[in-house]
């Protein structure tokens, strides 16, 4: 049997640092990939740009890859409404590589842009999974445990009901089983109490399915038990599920600049930090957003990695590597068919 190609196109003018970092992470796979992993890499975007960031940073590395570049005019700006790259920038290095993607030139799509204009474009071009009423976005956060917690939605639907939040457990179910290798994964329905009759309307039906699913559910938790680790699968609506997202973004900001406030009071407090600064690293690294790269869009109908607007090149990296094990294992199968059957024996 023949070694299968991966063929991944980035949108290589998304993100605030574009194309730069997206060109340096696309070095950093082809330097660090094992060589029996077959990659084609399609860059998308202002060929001008792309060319001379490669001359900037590449040392002759992708003389010898396999790339190639796409050029396209326009660029999806963080601040375009989401149905711009749909309605007036088709030619923009987003849209494009959506399409490649749909059209079936590209196994997958990954990209540090606008998330918005992402998913919307991805949803329309690529389609649902059969069984999926909405796409949605997660994201993870480190927990006290091993492994962290896949909270979702956290922000591709706003106003959910109680089937969608079904479905996303089902997906981050599926998702976290296969990506971090967790065997019936605890799921738990954001609220605020534990207690089975807290909530609005959507949330004691929500509770309802899920309580009657085969799924691991636990029930409700609150929002101090994400890093709790209470649950490993967390689902939520997108307006909560963003809120808490962009509030974590900023802790591990703060906690920083109150360490080096700390510091710059004495010559003391600064040894003190010094010493413990091996610890704080270690601490640091759970939090970094690098380290998983970015998070798929749930199901539409293939393979789309969105990545933080400040994306490093290791991010990239970790983003194309991601979407290889997404493919590979095989994601959107697994969730058509656990939807599916749970319509079927819904409707019996």
């Amino acid at each position: 049997m023949d070694k299968k190609k991966f063929r991944i196109a980035i949108d290589a003018m998304g993100g605030d640092f574009a194309p730069i970092n997206e060109v340096q992470g696309v070095i950093s796979v082809f330097e660090t990939k094992p060589p029996d992993l077959d990659i084609e890499i399609i860059l998308i975007g202002n060929e001008n740009k792309i060319k001379a960031s490669i001359e900037q940073f590449d040392k002759g590395l992708l003389k010898n890859s396999n790339y190639s570049i796409i050029h396209t005019e326009e660029v999806i700006t963080m601040d375009d409404d989401p149905t711009v790259a749909l309605k007036k920038k088709k030619n923009s290095s987003l849209y494009k590589g959506i399409e490649l993607h749909c059209q079936g030139y590209a196994d997958a799509f990954v990209s540090a842009g606008n998330t918005g204009a992402v998913l919307s474009t991805a949803t329309i071009l690529n389609g649902r999974i059969n069984g999926v009423s909405r796409p949605t976005i997660g994201s993870f956060f480190p927990t006290k445990n091993k492994y962290p917690s896949l909270v979702l939605d956290v922000g591709a639907n706003i106003d959910t009901k109680a089937r969608y939040l079904y479905e996303f457990a089902v997906m981050g179910s599926i998702y976290t089983t296969q990506m971090l290798g967790l065997e019936h994964p605890k799921v738990g329905l954001l609220n605020i109490g534990e207690e089975e009759s807290k909530g609005n309307d959507t949330l004691l039906e929500a509770y309802s399915l899920l309580k009657s699913s085969n799924l691991n559910f636990i029930g409700n938790v609150e929002g101090r038990d994400i890093l709790l680790g209470k649950a490993d699968v967390i689902v939520c609506d997108g307006f909560t599920g963003n809120v808490i997202l962009k509030f974590a973004e900023s802790v591990l900001d703060l906690f920083k600049t109150k360490l080096k406030s700390f510091a710059s009071k004495n010559i003391l407090n600064t040894i003190m930090l010094g010493l413990l600064k091996p610890a704080f690293k270690k601490v640091f690294a759970e939090f970094d957003y690098q380290k998983y790269g970015g998070v798929p869009i749930l199901g539409i109908n293939g393979v789309v990695i969105i990545g933080h607007g400040k994306s490093s090149p290791m991010a990239i990296q970790n983003m194309i590597y991601k979407s290889i094990e997404q493919i590979k294992k095989d994601i959107n199968k697994k969730i058509e068919y656990a939807l599916t059957k749970s319509i079927l024996s819904t409707n019996n």
